[in-house]
Protein backbone atom coordinates (compact mmCIF):
# COMPACT_ATOMS: atom_id res chain seq x y z
CA UNK A 1 0.00 0.00 0.00
CA UNK A 2 1.09 3.57 -0.58
CA UNK A 3 1.35 4.40 3.13
CA UNK A 4 3.79 1.57 3.63
CA UNK A 5 5.70 2.80 0.58
CA UNK A 6 5.86 6.30 2.07
CA UNK A 7 7.18 4.84 5.32
CA UNK A 8 9.88 2.89 3.47
CA UNK A 9 10.88 6.03 1.59
CA UNK A 10 10.99 8.03 4.81
CA UNK A 11 13.26 5.41 6.38
CA UNK A 12 15.55 5.41 3.35
CA UNK A 13 15.84 9.20 3.19
CA UNK A 14 16.35 9.53 6.94
CA UNK A 15 19.23 7.05 6.72
CA UNK A 16 20.80 9.19 3.97
CA UNK A 17 20.40 12.44 5.90
CA UNK A 18 23.75 13.78 7.20
CA UNK A 19 23.54 15.42 10.61
CA UNK A 20 24.40 19.12 10.77
CA UNK A 21 23.00 19.82 7.30
CA UNK A 22 19.76 21.84 7.19
CA UNK A 23 16.79 19.94 5.80
CA UNK A 24 16.10 22.94 3.57
CA UNK A 25 19.39 22.23 1.81
CA UNK A 26 19.41 18.43 2.00
CA UNK A 27 15.94 17.68 0.67
CA UNK A 28 16.13 19.64 -2.63
CA UNK A 29 19.52 18.06 -3.33
CA UNK A 30 18.21 14.59 -2.53
CA UNK A 31 15.12 15.01 -4.71
CA UNK A 32 17.27 16.32 -7.57
CA UNK A 33 19.35 13.15 -7.44
CA UNK A 34 16.27 10.90 -7.22
CA UNK A 35 14.08 12.16 -10.04
CA UNK A 36 12.07 8.95 -9.96
CA UNK A 37 10.27 10.31 -6.90
CA UNK A 38 6.87 11.73 -7.79
CA UNK A 39 5.34 14.85 -6.29
CA UNK A 40 3.43 12.80 -3.72
CA UNK A 41 6.61 11.03 -2.65
CA UNK A 42 8.45 14.30 -2.26
CA UNK A 43 5.59 15.97 -0.39
CA UNK A 44 5.09 13.13 2.08
CA UNK A 45 8.81 12.55 2.58
CA UNK A 46 9.29 16.23 3.47
CA UNK A 47 6.33 16.22 5.77
CA UNK A 48 7.33 13.03 7.59
CA UNK A 49 10.94 14.11 8.07
CA UNK A 50 10.00 17.49 9.55
CA UNK A 51 7.36 15.88 11.76
CA UNK A 52 9.78 13.20 12.94
CA UNK A 53 12.39 15.73 14.02
CA UNK A 54 9.81 17.69 16.02
CA UNK A 55 9.99 14.91 18.60
CA UNK A 56 13.49 16.12 19.43
CA UNK A 57 15.21 13.75 21.85
CA UNK A 58 12.00 12.32 23.29
CA UNK A 59 11.32 8.56 23.14
CA UNK A 60 14.83 7.93 21.82
CA UNK A 61 14.57 4.29 22.96
CA UNK A 62 11.76 3.55 20.48
CA UNK A 63 12.20 2.40 16.86
CA UNK A 64 12.16 5.14 14.22
CA UNK A 65 8.76 4.23 12.85
CA UNK A 66 7.14 4.28 16.29
CA UNK A 67 8.67 7.68 17.04
CA UNK A 68 7.33 8.94 13.72
CA UNK A 69 3.80 7.78 14.56
CA UNK A 70 3.89 9.60 17.90
CA UNK A 71 5.13 12.77 16.25
CA UNK A 72 2.45 12.56 13.55
CA UNK A 73 -0.19 12.21 16.24
CA UNK A 74 1.06 15.25 18.14
CA UNK A 75 1.29 17.40 14.99
CA UNK A 76 -1.97 16.36 13.29
CA UNK A 77 -4.57 19.10 12.93
CA UNK A 78 -6.92 17.05 10.76
CA UNK A 79 -7.68 13.44 9.91
CA UNK A 80 -4.45 11.67 9.10
CA UNK A 81 -4.67 8.69 6.70
CA UNK A 82 -0.99 7.81 7.15
CA UNK A 83 -1.39 7.52 10.91
CA UNK A 84 -4.74 5.76 10.53
CA UNK A 85 -3.03 2.98 8.58
CA UNK A 86 -0.37 2.29 11.20
CA UNK A 87 -1.86 3.54 14.48
CA UNK A 88 -5.66 3.79 14.17
CA UNK A 89 -5.92 4.00 17.95
CA UNK A 90 -4.10 7.33 17.86
CA UNK A 91 -5.51 8.55 14.56
CA UNK A 92 -9.07 8.44 15.80
CA UNK A 93 -8.14 10.98 18.49
CA UNK A 94 -6.54 13.52 16.16
CA UNK A 95 -8.96 16.28 17.26
CA UNK A 96 -7.81 16.26 20.90
CA UNK A 97 -6.17 19.49 22.11
CA UNK A 98 -2.38 19.26 22.06
CA UNK A 99 -2.13 19.23 25.86
CA UNK A 100 -4.47 16.22 25.98
CA UNK A 101 -2.48 14.43 23.29
CA UNK A 102 0.68 14.94 25.31
CA UNK A 103 -1.02 13.65 28.45
CA UNK A 104 -2.25 10.57 26.59
CA UNK A 105 1.23 9.74 25.29
CA UNK A 106 2.80 10.35 28.68
CA UNK A 107 0.49 7.73 30.17
CA UNK A 108 0.56 5.13 27.38
CA UNK A 109 3.77 5.54 25.37
CA UNK A 110 6.43 6.70 27.84
CA UNK A 111 6.58 10.14 26.21
CA UNK A 112 8.19 12.91 28.31
CA UNK A 113 7.64 16.46 27.05
CA UNK A 114 10.79 17.80 28.71
CA UNK A 115 12.92 15.37 26.67
CA UNK A 116 11.91 17.09 23.41
CA UNK A 117 14.15 20.04 24.36
CA UNK A 118 16.36 18.89 27.26
CA UNK A 119 18.01 22.27 27.73
CA UNK A 120 15.40 24.02 29.86
CA UNK A 121 17.90 24.82 32.64
CA UNK A 122 19.43 27.33 30.22
CA UNK A 123 16.21 29.15 29.26
CA UNK A 124 16.02 32.92 29.57
CA UNK A 125 13.83 34.49 32.24
CA UNK A 126 10.20 34.91 31.32
CA UNK A 127 9.87 31.89 29.05
CA UNK A 128 6.80 29.77 29.74
CA UNK A 129 8.55 26.42 29.62
CA UNK A 130 5.47 24.30 28.96
CA UNK A 131 4.13 26.59 26.24
CA UNK A 132 7.58 26.78 24.65
CA UNK A 133 7.98 23.00 24.59
CA UNK A 134 4.49 22.48 23.19
CA UNK A 135 5.22 24.97 20.40
CA UNK A 136 7.56 22.49 18.73
CA UNK A 137 4.50 20.54 17.59
CA UNK A 138 2.95 23.60 15.93
CA UNK A 139 4.15 24.65 12.48
CA UNK A 140 5.28 28.32 12.61
CA UNK A 141 3.50 30.79 10.38
CA UNK A 142 4.88 32.73 7.43
CA UNK A 143 5.15 36.46 8.17
CA UNK A 144 5.59 39.42 5.85
CA UNK A 145 6.18 43.13 6.39
CA UNK A 146 4.43 45.29 3.80
CA UNK A 147 6.41 48.14 2.31
CA UNK A 148 5.01 51.51 3.41
CA UNK A 149 2.36 52.76 1.02
CA UNK A 150 1.73 49.31 -0.48
CA UNK A 151 -0.78 48.07 2.10
CA UNK A 152 -3.98 48.66 0.14
CA UNK A 153 -2.57 47.29 -3.11
CA UNK A 154 -1.19 44.11 -1.52
CA UNK A 155 -4.35 43.33 0.44
CA UNK A 156 -6.46 43.83 -2.68
CA UNK A 157 -4.27 41.33 -4.55
CA UNK A 158 -4.50 38.82 -1.70
CA UNK A 159 -8.27 39.17 -1.60
CA UNK A 160 -8.54 38.80 -5.38
CA UNK A 161 -6.53 35.55 -5.21
CA UNK A 162 -8.47 34.28 -2.18
CA UNK A 163 -5.26 34.01 -0.11
CA UNK A 164 -6.14 33.92 3.59
CA UNK A 165 -4.13 36.00 6.02
CA UNK A 166 -4.22 37.45 9.52
CA UNK A 167 -3.43 41.14 10.00
CA UNK A 168 -1.23 41.66 13.07
CA UNK A 169 -0.75 45.37 12.48
CA UNK A 170 -0.80 47.77 9.53
CA UNK A 171 2.52 46.46 8.16
CA UNK A 172 2.51 42.83 9.30
CA UNK A 173 0.51 39.90 7.95
CA UNK A 174 0.76 36.21 8.80
CA UNK A 175 -0.07 33.24 6.59
CA UNK A 176 -0.17 29.49 6.97
CA UNK A 177 3.31 28.14 6.33
CA UNK A 178 3.70 27.06 2.73
CA UNK A 179 1.42 29.79 1.33
CA UNK A 180 2.66 30.67 -2.16
CA UNK A 181 3.60 34.35 -2.32
CA UNK A 182 6.67 34.36 -4.57
CA UNK A 183 4.82 35.96 -7.47
CA UNK A 184 3.80 38.87 -5.22
CA UNK A 185 7.24 39.10 -3.62
CA UNK A 186 8.68 39.70 -7.07
CA UNK A 187 6.45 42.78 -7.39
CA UNK A 188 8.34 44.43 -4.51
CA UNK A 189 5.32 44.84 -2.25
CA UNK A 190 6.74 43.31 0.92
CA UNK A 191 9.60 41.54 2.69
CA UNK A 192 9.38 38.09 4.22
CA UNK A 193 10.41 38.61 7.84
CA UNK A 194 9.46 36.89 11.07
CA UNK A 195 7.10 38.76 13.40
CA UNK A 196 9.57 38.89 16.31
CA UNK A 197 12.34 40.06 14.00
CA UNK A 198 10.13 42.95 12.91
CA UNK A 199 9.53 43.94 16.53
CA UNK A 200 13.23 44.54 17.16
CA UNK A 201 12.86 47.80 15.22
CA UNK A 202 11.10 49.30 18.26
CA UNK A 203 14.53 49.42 19.91
CA UNK A 204 16.43 51.24 17.14
CA UNK A 205 15.22 54.88 17.54
CA UNK A 206 17.46 56.31 14.79
CA UNK A 207 17.67 60.02 14.08
CA UNK A 208 17.88 61.73 10.71
CA UNK A 209 21.31 61.83 9.05
CA UNK A 210 22.98 59.57 11.63
CA UNK A 211 25.64 57.03 10.68
CA UNK A 212 24.76 53.44 11.68
CA UNK A 213 26.58 50.13 11.40
CA UNK A 214 24.84 46.79 10.92
CA UNK A 215 27.78 44.69 12.06
CA UNK A 216 26.51 41.17 11.28
CA UNK A 217 24.17 42.19 8.52
CA UNK A 218 23.52 38.82 6.80
CA UNK A 219 20.91 39.50 4.11
CA UNK A 220 20.04 42.93 5.52
CA UNK A 221 16.62 42.47 7.12
CA UNK A 222 17.38 44.66 10.15
CA UNK A 223 19.01 47.33 7.96
CA UNK A 224 15.89 47.54 5.82
CA UNK A 225 13.82 48.08 8.96
CA UNK A 226 16.28 50.75 10.08
CA UNK A 227 16.15 52.54 6.73
CA UNK A 228 12.37 52.67 6.76
CA UNK A 229 12.51 54.41 10.14
CA UNK A 230 15.07 56.96 8.94
CA UNK A 231 15.56 56.96 5.14
CA UNK A 232 18.27 59.65 5.33
CA UNK A 233 20.63 57.51 7.38
CA UNK A 234 24.14 56.75 6.25
CA UNK A 235 24.75 53.04 6.66
CA UNK A 236 27.63 50.56 6.81
CA UNK A 237 26.78 46.88 6.46
CA UNK A 238 29.33 44.15 7.09
CA UNK A 239 29.40 40.38 7.10
CA UNK A 240 31.95 37.60 6.91
CA UNK A 241 30.48 36.20 3.69
CA UNK A 242 30.67 37.89 0.31
CA UNK A 243 27.81 35.76 -1.05
CA UNK A 244 25.49 36.96 1.71
CA UNK A 245 26.34 40.59 1.01
CA UNK A 246 25.61 40.00 -2.68
CA UNK A 247 22.12 38.92 -1.65
CA UNK A 248 21.90 42.00 0.56
CA UNK A 249 22.73 44.21 -2.45
CA UNK A 250 19.77 42.75 -4.34
CA UNK A 251 17.39 43.32 -1.42
CA UNK A 252 18.64 46.87 -0.91
CA UNK A 253 18.18 47.61 -4.60
CA UNK A 254 14.60 46.32 -4.45
CA UNK A 255 13.96 48.56 -1.43
CA UNK A 256 15.52 51.65 -3.00
CA UNK A 257 18.39 51.81 -0.50
CA UNK A 258 21.37 53.54 -2.07
CA UNK A 259 23.25 55.39 0.68
CA UNK A 260 25.30 52.56 2.13
CA UNK A 261 28.72 50.97 2.16
CA UNK A 262 29.34 47.24 2.41
CA UNK A 263 32.47 45.49 3.58
CA UNK A 264 33.48 41.86 4.09
CA UNK A 265 34.92 41.74 7.63
CA UNK A 266 35.78 38.89 9.98
CA UNK A 267 34.87 40.44 13.32
CA UNK A 268 36.76 37.75 15.21
CA UNK A 269 39.81 39.69 14.03
CA UNK A 270 40.64 43.28 14.96
CA UNK A 271 39.10 45.39 12.14
CA UNK A 272 41.12 48.55 12.88
CA UNK A 273 42.95 48.31 9.57
CA UNK A 274 39.58 48.60 7.80
CA UNK A 275 37.57 50.73 10.25
CA UNK A 276 40.36 52.72 11.92
CA UNK A 277 38.67 56.13 11.70
CA UNK A 278 35.00 55.10 11.81
CA UNK A 279 32.57 56.19 14.52
CA UNK A 280 28.88 55.32 14.60
CA UNK A 281 25.72 56.88 15.98
CA UNK A 282 24.23 53.42 16.39
CA UNK A 283 25.30 49.81 15.97
CA UNK A 284 23.09 46.79 15.36
CA UNK A 285 24.83 43.70 16.71
CA UNK A 286 22.62 40.82 15.55
CA UNK A 287 24.94 38.24 17.05
CA UNK A 288 25.77 34.78 15.70
CA UNK A 289 24.04 32.40 18.10
CA UNK A 290 22.61 28.93 18.58
CA UNK A 291 19.44 29.97 16.77
CA UNK A 292 17.45 28.07 19.40
CA UNK A 293 14.56 30.50 19.12
CA UNK A 294 14.04 29.40 15.51
CA UNK A 295 14.12 25.62 15.95
CA UNK A 296 10.38 25.42 15.40
CA UNK A 297 11.29 26.08 11.74
CA UNK A 298 14.39 23.86 11.79
CA UNK A 299 13.37 21.02 14.14
CA UNK A 300 16.22 18.79 12.94
CA UNK A 301 18.47 20.86 15.23
CA UNK A 302 16.60 19.65 18.32
CA UNK A 303 18.22 16.24 18.16
CA UNK A 304 21.60 17.44 16.88
CA UNK A 305 22.36 20.06 19.52
CA UNK A 306 24.49 19.53 22.64
CA UNK A 307 24.39 22.07 25.45
CA UNK A 308 28.20 22.50 25.61
CA UNK A 309 27.81 24.54 22.42
CA UNK A 310 26.03 27.31 24.32
CA UNK A 311 29.32 28.26 25.97
CA UNK A 312 31.04 28.17 22.57
CA UNK A 313 28.56 30.68 21.16
CA UNK A 314 28.85 32.90 24.22
CA UNK A 315 32.63 33.08 23.75
CA UNK A 316 32.08 33.86 20.07
CA UNK A 317 29.71 36.70 20.93
CA UNK A 318 32.14 38.13 23.49
CA UNK A 319 35.02 37.99 20.99
CA UNK A 320 33.00 39.86 18.37
CA UNK A 321 31.69 42.41 20.90
CA UNK A 322 35.18 43.71 21.73
CA UNK A 323 35.74 44.41 18.03
CA UNK A 324 32.40 46.21 17.65
CA UNK A 325 31.69 48.34 20.72
CA UNK A 326 34.86 50.44 20.40
CA UNK A 327 33.44 52.10 17.27
CA UNK A 328 30.31 53.36 19.05
CA UNK A 329 30.17 57.09 19.82
CA UNK A 330 29.63 58.10 23.46
CA UNK A 331 25.94 58.44 24.32
CA UNK A 332 24.88 56.31 21.38
CA UNK A 333 23.07 52.93 21.32
CA UNK A 334 24.20 49.39 20.71
CA UNK A 335 21.25 47.17 19.74
CA UNK A 336 22.09 43.61 20.80
CA UNK A 337 19.92 40.92 19.20
CA UNK A 338 19.89 37.13 19.20
CA UNK A 339 17.44 34.50 17.96
CA UNK A 340 18.25 32.43 21.05
CA UNK A 341 16.24 31.32 24.08
CA UNK A 342 19.34 30.69 26.20
CA UNK A 343 20.18 33.05 29.07
CA UNK A 344 23.91 32.66 28.47
CA UNK A 345 23.49 34.29 25.05
CA UNK A 346 20.93 36.83 26.23
CA UNK A 347 20.84 38.28 29.77
CA UNK A 348 24.35 37.04 30.59
CA UNK A 349 25.73 38.71 27.46
CA UNK A 350 24.02 41.97 28.42
CA UNK A 351 25.69 41.73 31.84
CA UNK A 352 29.01 41.19 30.06
CA UNK A 353 28.51 44.22 27.80
CA UNK A 354 27.67 46.41 30.79
CA UNK A 355 30.58 45.20 32.93
CA UNK A 356 33.26 44.92 30.23
CA UNK A 357 32.55 48.03 28.16
CA UNK A 358 30.77 50.37 30.57
CA UNK A 359 27.52 50.35 28.61
CA UNK A 360 24.28 51.29 30.29
CA UNK A 361 21.26 49.07 29.74
CA UNK A 362 18.19 51.07 28.77
CA UNK A 363 15.82 48.14 28.20
CA UNK A 364 15.74 44.52 27.13
CA UNK A 365 13.03 42.07 26.15
CA UNK A 366 12.51 38.46 25.25
CA UNK A 367 10.19 38.47 22.23
CA UNK A 368 8.32 35.23 22.97
CA UNK A 369 7.25 34.31 19.46
CA UNK A 370 6.13 30.82 20.50
CA UNK A 371 2.82 32.39 21.50
CA UNK A 372 2.31 33.75 17.96
CA UNK A 373 3.60 30.85 15.82
CA UNK A 374 6.74 32.96 15.35
CA UNK A 375 10.41 32.81 16.30
CA UNK A 376 11.60 33.79 19.77
CA UNK A 377 14.21 36.58 19.84
CA UNK A 378 16.02 38.61 22.47
CA UNK A 379 16.75 42.31 22.07
CA UNK A 380 18.49 44.86 24.28
CA UNK A 381 19.29 48.56 23.86
CA UNK A 382 22.49 49.64 25.57
CA UNK A 383 24.12 53.08 25.50
CA UNK A 384 27.80 53.93 25.72
CA UNK A 385 28.64 56.29 28.56
CA UNK A 386 29.44 59.88 27.62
Amino acid sequence: MRWEAYLRTFTKVLAAYPAEQPLTKFLPEYFKKHKEMGSGDRRWTSRLLYTYFRLGKACSNLPQDQRLFLAEFLCSKEENPFLAHFRPDLAEQWALPLADKISLLEKSEGFVLAEVFPFTAHLSAGIDTKAFLESFFVQPDLFIRIHPGKETLLKAKLTAEAISYLELNQQTLSFANGTKLNHLLEEGLFEVQDYSSQQTADYFEPKQYEYWWDACAASGGKSILLNQLAPDLKLLVTDLRESVLNNLDERFKANGIRNYQRKVIDLLQNPDAILHHYEFDGIIFDAPCTGSGTWGRTPELLSQFADYRIADFKRLQQSIAKNVVKYLKPGKPLIYITCSVFKEENEAMVDYLVKEFGLTLERQELLSGYGHKADTLFVARLVREV
